[in-house]
């Protein structure tokens, strides 16, 4: 059995005292996607759906909190689907960085209509509207309160945004990553296909693996249980889950070692 309901709110007491000051964010591109009527995939650059996850990551630096958002691309280009239609995979994957560029500037854009100072820093060469990735210079953005937007994931084929998110957290020294999903949280089986799906308040990283879960990518599961790294998987659709979220109340599923 996994470590959960049991061990939760010790865990989230522990993450709480010790402190979230500076936090990635995690974003998947169909998140920023424009939802289409019929239930299919998010697609496109989906103004309403940034505009509203602006507003939350403008909340969370009212806040205080040091806030890095790495964006995906899959609303606009997935590298992994683009490789199994017979496209070399490296370069299925360089367009997959080119289109979280998009999604960065279009995030940007949104918070700074919000008053929100925010800098897009990309790993993927393209300076004309965005700086170059270098770990000081983050660092620094998140002192004078900027937000900082990292696109182009880390620079290198074969490796996910998911993995970069755990990556950046680290080289940033970020307390937590949030995970934001359309679901609210982890569960043991796809909730949409299985009403008796159990869905966890905490679960190690090795429960993650164990379980074969598909919170993220192997790469950044075990990354982030190396650095003793916490990742929050919540509902980011559920109106004040970002803020509930970095103040450590009961949302979504907690992944972190045991004891915290």
């Amino acid at each position: 059995m996994p470590e959960s309901s049991a061990t939760s709110p010790s865990a989230r007491m522990k993450l709480a005292q010790k402190g979230t000051q500076r936090i990635l964010l995690k974003l998947s591109g169909e998140s920023l996607g424009a939802t289409t009527g019929d239930g299919g995939k998010s697609v496109g650059v989906g103004m309403s759906e940034i505009e509203t996850i602006a507003e939350n990551c403008a909340a969370i630096h009212k806040l205080g909190k040091e806030l890095a958002v790495v964006v995906g691309g899959g609303n606009l280009i997935r590298g992994a689907d683009l490789a199994s239609h017979g496209m070399g995979r490296a370069t299925a994957d360089y367009m997959g960085m080119l289109a979280t560029l998009i999604n960065a500037l279009a995030l940007q854009d949104a918070l700074e209509r919000l008053d929100v100072p925010t800098r897009v820093l990309s790993a993927v060469s393209t300076h004309q509207c965005a700086e170059p990735y270098i770990r000081r210079r983050a660092v620094r953005h998140l002192e004078k309160r900027r937000v900082v937007i990292l696109a182009g994931g880390t620079g290198n084929p074969y490796c996910t945004t998911d993995t970069c998110a755990t990556l950046r957290a680290l080289e940033l020294g970020a307390d937590l990553v949030l995970k934001a999903t359309k679901v609210d949280g982890v569960y043991s089986d796809d909730p949409v296909t299985n009403p008796d799906a159990e869905r966890f308040q905490h679960l190690t990283y090795r429960d993650v693996i164990r379980r074969e879960l598909k919170v993220m990518d192997a790469t950044a599961i075990a990354m982030a249980m190396e650095h003793d790294l916490p990742l929050l998987v919540f509902d980011f659709k559920k109106k004040g889950n970002f803020e509930l979220a970095v103040q450590g109340e009961e949302v979504g599923t907690l992944i972190s070692s045991e004891p915290l």
